[in-house]
């Protein structure tokens, strides 16, 4: 018990640590000596007229390590295949994405080339689309800026010579050329009656719009602070374009095998549809989760209901099955209240997310827990656990709390930090270990019934509760199945703005395998798993003892009344 309260002090610890960092969809990561060739920013469903707002704030990389022409640096953001199947990087996986030139599939991408030698960021526009890119164009050459800055007086320009006192004269007098005073001061003076129009003009002067379905290629500003570099770019989508989009930092001198050269970077990043700040395929599931959360709470009543009914045939496993309703109910009422504050704040509000993440934390120890003592026997036939039994569950509760909190984890984690692909893979790992762990006290009571069955001469009771037990490890078989694997592959065929299907999936087989197993274990007299033996011997059983599996190492012992059987063998 000690330990297990220690692991669910740690898993409370993480989760108030997690939150503080949580952003949402409103991102921003910085990486320090960073090493991969390609850093996966965020994955996005664009609906037409969504916004895609990218700010790198510095980035800083050793100057002789790059080429620029056969090792760029920069951005790609590109949309998915086939809806989001594939994007174009598993066609070249070899190639580094900046240095392509055409896309075969006609697929929009955009490649951003940071240049540091010429402070530009080259934009090239491939594919069909009709995105509006919005940002700094690159400042004219040296050499006009020069002009502009060259004194009004013309002698001077052609270099003839001119005393300090003209200088002070000209100076003074800057009604006498106002176009080239005006060009020369880079701020234009604030008009007393409206300040903020000149910040308009000069907002509008700096940002220019270009539809890249036309314009194949520009030059964007690169701003330069010490040693870090700077720029920013606006993205309206357009209605051709519309798709699942990835954004991607690609540093491409990385990708060959050798030496490799650390950079650091830190990017704001901001992608928001018409109607808030989810993406495409999250839209809808705020309104899921809080009609699965009526179904669930629903669904938990009627249990509640037929334990009140039949309270005779009820046992502690049905009161912690309606715990699990329950609890699931509260857990997605949680995650719709903190889908619907991503959606309009563009964060979650952390009172809100603790209180998702401390139920689903429940819910998801409550689950296998409940899953591995049916699947014993616990309660129904024996009140106590073999040591087999009890090594499962010291298994399974440490690791479904480690899953928890690695999906916890995940979700307050950037994706392009490398700590969010480190705990995705043991979230699936540590997931797929539970599933298998709670299927073996199944097999163990399947295995002892069937020896049962032709030993003890109750053979029909038996084979019903064998038959009951064949049906329930069929169920978890199918709903680990189709919850893990095939609705996965659902998800990554559904064009994007579908793929909350997903979720719905998900929870609608979650609702059909809680619902059939409270049916087949339910509190009634005409429950095979329930029915009493029928036979006085059986009666007056003790309790059952098992060493590995439900009916394993059975002792009965045998009452007698009044000791009449013990005085006759005394007498004789």
């Amino acid at each position: 018990m000690a330990v297990s309260h220690r692991v669910w002090f740690l898993a409370g610890y993480l989760l108030v640590l997690l939150l503080a960092g949580c952003k949402a969809r409103i991102h921003k990561l910085s990486l320090k000596n960073e090493i991969r060739s390609a850093v996966d920013l965020n994955n996005f469903g664009f609906y037409a007229n969504g916004t895609l707002d990218v700010k790198l704030h510095s980035l800083i990389i050793p100057d002789k390590a790059v080429n620029y022409s056969l090792n760029p640096v920069g951005f790609s953001l590109s949309r998915s295949r086939v809806n989001g199947v594939l994007s174009y990087t598993a066609e070249e996986p070899e190639i580094c994405p900046l240095t392509l030139t055409s896309v075969a599939n006609k697929e929009p991408l955009v490649l951003f080339l940071i240049d540091i030698n010429t402070l530009s960021v080259t934009v090239k526009a491939m594919g069909d689309q009709d995105n509006l890119l919005i940002a700094k164009p690159k400042a004219e050459t040296p050499k006009v800026q020069r002009k502009r800055q060259a004194p009004a007086n013309p002698g001077e320009a052609a270099g003839e010579p001119k005393n300090q006192k003209a200088d002070d004269s000209d100076a003074a007098k800057p009604k006498d050329n106002p176009v080239e005073t005006q060009a020369a001061d880079p701020k234009p003076k604030v008009e007393p009656e409206g300040k903020t129009k000149p910040a308009v003009e000069d907002k509008k002067t700096d940002e220019k719009e270009f539809l890249l379905g036309k314009t194949k290629q520009l030059s964007l500003d690169l701003g330069r602070v010490n040693n870090s570099y700077n720029f920013s770019f606006h993205i309206i989508v357009g209605e051709l374009a519309e798709g699942l989009y990835s954004l991607k930092f690609h540093y491409c001198k990385n990708r060959l095998p050798g030496l490799k050269h650390p950079y650091s970077f830190t990017v704001e990043v901001t992608e928001k549809n018409p109607g808030g700040y989810l993406s495409a395929a999250e839209i809808p599931l705020s309104r899921l989760y809080i009609g699965m959360a009526g179904v669930f709470f629903t669904a938990a009543l009627v249990w509640v209901y037929t334990l009140m009914k039949h309270r005779y045939s009820v046992f502690k496993i049905h009161w912690l099955m309606a715990a699990l309703a329950f609890t699931k109910s509260t857990s997605l009422v949680f995650h719709s209240i903190n889908y619907h504050f991503i959606n309009t704040e563009g964060h979650p509000i952390e009172g809100w997310a603790v209180m998702y993440y401390i139920t689903h934390l429940l819910k998801g120890a409550l689950l296998f827990i409940t899953l591995a003592l049916i699947g014993t026997g616990w309660a129904f036939v024996k009140y106590i656990l073999s040591d087999k039994e009890k090594k499962i569950f010291m298994i399974v509760i440490p690791l479904q709390v480690l899953a928890n909190v690695a999906y916890i984890i995940i979700e307050s984690t950037e994706e392009g930090s490398s700590e969010y692909y480190l705990w995705k893979e043991i979230l699936f790992l540590v997931d797929l270990i539970c599933c298998g762990a709670i299927l073996f006290p199944v097999v163990w009571s399947i295995r002892h019934l069937q020896e049962a069955s032709s030993t003890d001469g109750k053979a029909a009771m038996n084979l019903e509760k064998l038959k009951l037990f064949r049906h329930y490890y069929v169920m978890i078989v199918c709903y680990i199945y189709f919850t893990r694997i095939i609705a996965i592959l659902l998800k990554v065929t559904m064009p994007f703005q579908w793929q909350w299907c997903y979720e719905f999936l998900v929870e609608v087989s979650t609702l059909i395998f809680f619902v059939l197993t409270g049916y087949k274990f339910r509190p009634a007299s005409n429950n095979p798993y329930l029915q009493l033996p029928q036979d006085e011997e059986d009666v007056e059983m003790d309790e059952v003892v098992t060493e590995s599996g439900a009916l394993e190492g059975i002792s009965k012992v045998k009452k007698t009344s009044n000791g009449r059987d013990r005085q006759k063998e005394s007498t004789l």
